[in-house]
């Protein structure tokens, strides 16, 4: 599956976002794109699906309404969804794509739907981490 590794690494550099770091042995590669709010992705081939995941920010003290608002922002998400961790103590945005059939469009629309979700809800998103 090194290849789809490197078909993948492809469409990125298509996208012109930056890798900071890859794993050529894990597949993994770590990707920013700041001017739409993409810090240290993580885009993990693992197959038969690509998973990405991109830490949002510490899970807050008080939850209730902020997982009743989660699940909310997520019925609006065109990909993805906000998830927590193994831990429960981060808010990530994932999302998992079926590797063998990917397209750069398939990909790069995953991503922008986090840069959306962030532009629509970051503000909000903030306010429960005061």
């Amino acid at each position: 599956m090194k290849e789809k590794f490197e078909l993948v690494k492809n469409y990125l550099y298509d996208m012109n976002v930056a890798i900071v770091s890859e794993s050529p042995e894990e597949e993994l590669v770590v990707i920013d794109d700041e001017e739409n709010g993409i810090k240290s992705m993580v885009i993990d081939c693992e197959s038969p699906i690509v998973i990405l995941e991109q830490v949002i920010m510490e899970a807050p003290a008080e939850t209730g309404a902020f997982f009743k608002r989660l699940l909310q922002m997520n019925r609006s998400l065109v990909h993805g969804a906000f998830v927590l961790d193994e831990d429960g103590t981060r808010i990530i945005f994932r999302d998992t794509l079926q590797l063998e059939n990917l397209d750069r469009n398939e990909l790069e629309a995953s991503i922008q739907s986090l840069s959306l979700a962030l532009s629509e809800y970051g503000t909000e998103l903030l306010s429960f981490s005061a």
